[in-house]
C-alpha cells in the first residue's frame, strides 16, 4: 500500500483534515441536489419551450455528472467547457439566472470536490477560500505552489547585485550566513528535492508516532540557499509552513508540521523567514509603485491567484506571532519586514484591519524605536491606491490617539507628542482624503463647546477642560500648519483643500478658552494659545491672541500680596487646572506670568506679527494695557512683584525698541497701505531675526531649554550637584 500510495495523497491524510474535506463534500453533493429539485419542480406547467430548456439542463448535468466521476483530458484543458454548453442550450431569458448557479456547482470546484484520489483539491485552492481569510489553511494545502517552481532557473546575477539593491539585507548575510553567498552555478537540485522527500517520509514516519519532525539548522540553511539562488516557490512554501508551527507552537487543537526545540532555532526561522519571504514575492510577483509614492497590488494571474492563498495565510500568521513576541529587535524586525509584503495583502480588508489594529498598539505603547517601525508599517499602509484603506487608517489612527491621550503625566507627555508628530504626517499625505475627517471632527469639537456654553453646569465644563479636547486641538493645529504652510503650498502648487478649515478650529479654540475664565483654569488657556501660536506661524494667519495672553498677565500683577509656598513650580506642561492649593501662592503667580510672557513675546515675533509693515500700530494696545498692569503693581507693592514686574517690563521694552526697528526700516516707503503686493514685496524683503524682539525670544528660548535639562537630568538622579 505504501508503494503506490502517492506522496501528496500521504501529506493530505497525515494533515488532519482528511474527515473535515469529505463531510464538506457530502454537503455540498446535498446542496446540489436540493437546487436541482428545486428548479424541476419550479419549471413543472410553463410550456413547451420551457419543458425542453429543463431537460436540456438535466441532460448537461447528467453529462457534468459522468465527466466528474471520469473526467477527461479536453475537460481539464478547457474547463470553460460546461459554461459554453449553457450558453448553447439555454435561452437569453434564463441564462443569467442559470449561469450563476451552475458556475458555482461546475468546472473545476466540482472536479475538485468530487476527484476520488484527493489530488486535485489538495493542489487547487478553491477560490471561496482565497476570499475567505478564516478558511485559509496552511501545511500541505499550498501544494500547488510547487507547480510554479522553474527548475532551471538560477540568479547569479541578481545575486551579484545584492549588495547595490540591498546592502543591508547582503550585510546580514555576510556576518550571519556567509555560506549563502557561496553560489554553484553546477549544484544541482535534485539532491535538494531527494532530501526533503526523505524528510517528507521521516516526517511521515513520526506522524505515526504522534511525534513531529524537528527543524534543524541543516534543513533550513537548505531552504534558505534555495530561495537565495533560485527564489524557489518550494522552499518559500516549506519555510512558511514551519513558520506557522512557530507562531502556534504552544496552542492546543493545531495541526503542526514541524517541532522547534530550541530558543536559538525559533529566532533563526523567524528571522529567516521575515528577511526571505518580501525578497521572493518581489521577484515572482512585482508590484507597482506610481510617481505620487503609492502602490497599486500585483496584476491579477494565475501564479498570482495561486500564491495568493499562501501569503494571507503567512500575513495572518504574523499578526497572530506579533504580540508574543517580547523582544523590541524581534517585534522591530516584525514590524519592518511585515510593511514589505503590504501590496499582496491589500485586498483582504479582514487581515488588514487586524494589522492595522496590532500596529496602531504598538504605536501607542510599545518603545520609541518600536513606535516608529509602527508608524512607519501604518504609513505604508496608507499608501496604498485604494482610498477606502486610507480612510480606514485616518480614523483608526485619530480614534488611537484620542483614547490615549485621555490622562496625561510627565512620563507620558512625549509619547503623545511622538503620536500627534507622526499622525499630523498621516493626515498631509492626501489633503482631500483628510478634509472629510478633519471637518467632521472639529465640527464634534464646536458641538461639545456649544453644550458646554448651553448648560453651564460641572459636569458640561468637562466635556471640553479635559486632555482628550487639548490634545485634539494641538493635533489640528499641527495638521493644518503642516498641510498650509507656504513651503508645502510651493511644493503642491496649489492652496491645500484644508485651509478652509483654519478660521472654525480657530473659532472653536478660541471659544474653549472664554468659557471658564478663573485662575485655575489659566494651565489650560496657555495650552490653547501654543496651539494657535503654532498654527499662526506657520499658516501667516493673523490670530488675535493678545486678547486672551494680556488678562493672565494682568491678573496675575494684580495680585497684593501672593501667599508664601513651599510648592514646587507647577508643570505647565503637564497639567491643565492648578490644584487648588497653589491658588494666590507666589510660585504659581510667578510661573503665571513667566509662562504667559513668553507666549506673548513668541507671538509678538511670528513672522505674521514682527514680518508686518504695521507691527508698531499692531502693538500699541498690548504696549499700553502692560505699562499700565506695571504701574499698578509697583504703587501696590515695592518688593512682593519685583521679579514679575521685571520680567514683564522686559519683554515690553523689546517690543517698544522692535516698534522703532520697524519704523526706521519703512521711512523711505512710497506706496500707500491700500497697494497689497507692494506691501507683500516689502515684507518678503524683511529680515525680522534680526529685531530686537526677536533676539530677545532666541535668548529665552535657550535659557528654558536649558533649565529644563538640568530638570530632566535631576528627576534621573544625574548632575544633583549643579555648578554656579
Amino acid at each position: 500500500m505504501g508503494k503506490t500510495t502517492k506522496k501528496s495523497a500521504r501529506k493530505f491524510a497525515s494533515s488532519g483534515k482528511l474527515k473535515q474535506t469529505i463531510e464538506g463534500r457530502r454537503k455540498h453533493q446535498q446542496a446540489k441536489k436540493k437546487i436541482q429539485g428545486r428548479r424541476s419542480a419550479k419549471g413543472k406547467g410553463k410550456g413547451k419551450e420551457r419543458e425542453t430548456a429543463d431537460d436540456n439542463n438535466a441532460a448537461s448535468s447528467e453529462e457534468e455528472e459522468e465527466e466528474i466521476k471520469e473526467p477527461s483530458k479536453k475537460a481539464k484543458a478547457n474547463p470553460k467547457c460546461v459554461c459554453s454548453r449553457y450558453r448553447c442550450n439555454y435561452s437569453p431569458p434564463t441564462l443569467n439566472r442559470v449561469k450563476s448557479v451552475d458556475d458555482f456547482l461546475g468546472a473545476k470546484f466540482m472536479e475538485d470536490d468530487d476527484d476520488s484520489e484527493g489530488e486535485e483539491d489538495e493542489e487547487q485552492p478553491d477560490s471561496e477560500e482565497v476570499e475567505d481569510e478564516e478558511s485559509i489553511a496552511d501545511d500541505q494545502s499550498f501544494a500547488s505552489i510547487d507547480d510554479l517552481e522553474d527548475e532551471g532557473t538560477t540568479h547569479i546575477a541578481e545575486l551579484s547585485k545584492l549588495a547595490e539593491k540591498d546592502p543591508e539585507f547582503y550585510k546580514y548575510l555576510q556576518e550571519n550566513d556567509k555560506e549563502l553567498l557561496e553560489f554553484n552555478p553546477n549544484q544541482s537540485d535534485d539532491d535538494e528535492d531527494d532530501e526533503d522527500e526523505q524528510v517528507d517520509q521521516d516526517g511521515d514516519t513520526e506522524m505515526d508516532d504522534e511525534s513531529l519532525p524537528i527543524l534543524t539548522n541543516e534543513i533550513l540553511q537548505r531552504w534558505k540557499k534555495s530561495l537565495l539562488e533560485h527564489r524557489s516557490l518550494r522552499a518559500l512554501r516549506r519555510l512558511l509552513i514551519a513558520f506557522r508551527s512557530a507562531a502556534h507552537m504552544n496552542e492546543e487543537d493545531q495541526v503542526l508540521a514541524w517541532s522547534i526545540d530550541s530558543s536559538t532555532m525559533y529566532r533563526k526561522l523567524i528571522t529567516a523567514t521575515l528577511r526571505f519571504t518580501p525578497i521572493v514575492l518581489e521577484h515572482h510577483l512585482p508590484y507597482k509603485i506610481l510617481p505620487s509614492g503609492k502602490f497599486k497590488p500585483p496584476t491579477q494571474s494565475p501564479k498570482q491567484k495561486t500564491i495568493q492563498k499562501l501569503v494571507l495565510s503567512y500575513f495572518n500568521n504574523i499578526i497572530h506571532l506579533i504580540p508574543q513576541l517580547t523582544d523590541n529587535e524581534m517585534i522591530q524586525l516584525s514590524l519592518t519586514e511585515s510593511a514589505k509584503i503590504l501590496p499582496y495583502t491589500i485586498t483582504s480588508r479582514k487581515s488588514v484591519k487586524a494589522y492595522l489594529k496590532r500596529c496602531l498598539e504598538l504605536w501607542s505603547t510599545a518603545e520609541d524605536s518600536v513606535r516608529i517601525a509602527a508608524f512607519l508599517a501604518i504609513r505604508k499602509l496608507a499608501s496604498s491606491h485604494d482610498d477606502t484603506i486610507l480612510d480606514i487608517v485616518l480614523k483608526s489612527t485619530y480614534l488611537e490617539l484620542v483614547r490615549s491621550s485621555k490622562s496625561t503625566s510627565v512620563h507620558k507627555l512625549p509619547s503623545i507628542n511622538l503620536m500627534k508628530n507622526s499622525a499630523s504626517e498621516l493626515f498631509c499625505m492626501d489633503h482631500a482624503a483628510a478634509y472629510q475627517h478633519a471637518f467632521g471632527y472639529i465640527r464634534q469639537l464646536a458641538i461639545h463647546l456649544r453644550n458646554s456654553m448651553k448648560t453651564k453646569t460641572k459636569d458640561a465644563y468637562k466635556l471640553v477642560y479635559n486632555w482628550q479636547y487639548v490634545h485634539s486641538v494641538d493635533f489640528w493645529s499641527l495638521v493644518l500648519g503642516r498641510a498650509c504652510s507656504l513651503e508645502t503650498q510651493i511644493e503642491r502648487g496649489q492652496e491645500s483643500e484644508l485651509k478652509p478649515l483654519i478660521y472654525p478650529l480657530v473659532q472653536v479654540s478660541l471659544g474653549a478658552i472664554k468659557l471658564v475664565s478663573n485662575a485655575r483654569s489659566f494651565p489650560l488657556h496657555l495650552h490653547i494659545i501654543r496651539s494657535m501660536l503654532h498654527l499662526s506661524r506657520h499658516t501667516k494667519t493673523f490670530i488675535p491672541l493678545p486678547s486672551y495672553t494680556v488678562p493672565i498677565i494682568t491678573s496675575a500683577l494684580a495680585f497684593k500680596k501672593p501667599k508664601p509656598s513651599t510648592l514646587r513650580p507647577l508643570d505647565f506642561d503637564s497639567n491643565i487646572r492648578a490644584p487648588s492649593q497653589y491658588l494666590k501662592t507666589r510660585v504659581y503667580i510667578d510661573g503665571l506670568v513667566e509662562e504667559a510672557t513668553f507666549v506673548l513675546a513668541e507671538w509678538l515675533a511670528s513672522p505674521p506679527i514682527q514680518g508686518s509693515i504695521a507691527f508698531p500700530e499692531i502693538v500699541v494696545p498690548v504696549v499700553v494695557t502692560l505699562r499700565k498692569a506695571l504701574k499698578s503693581a509697583r504703587s501696590a507693592s515695592q518688593s512682593a512683584l519685583g521679579k514679575e514686574i521685571g520680567m514683564v517690563k522686559g519683554m515690553v521694552e523689546r517690543t517698544e525698541e522692535s516698534a522703532k526697528w520697524i519704523e526706521q526700516k519703512r521711512k523711505g516707503v512710497g506706496f500707500a497701505p491700500g497697494e497689497m503686493a507692494e506691501v507683500e514685496r516689502w515684507e518678503s524683503t524683511l529680515n525680522i531675526n534680526e529685531s530686537p524682539l526677536a533676539k530677545y525670544v532666541k535668548v529665552q528660548q535657550k535659557a528654558r531649554a536649558k533649565r529644563k535639562t538640568l530638570i530632566d537630568k535631576a528627576a534621573k538622579g544625574e548632575d544633583e550637584i549643579l555648578d554656579d
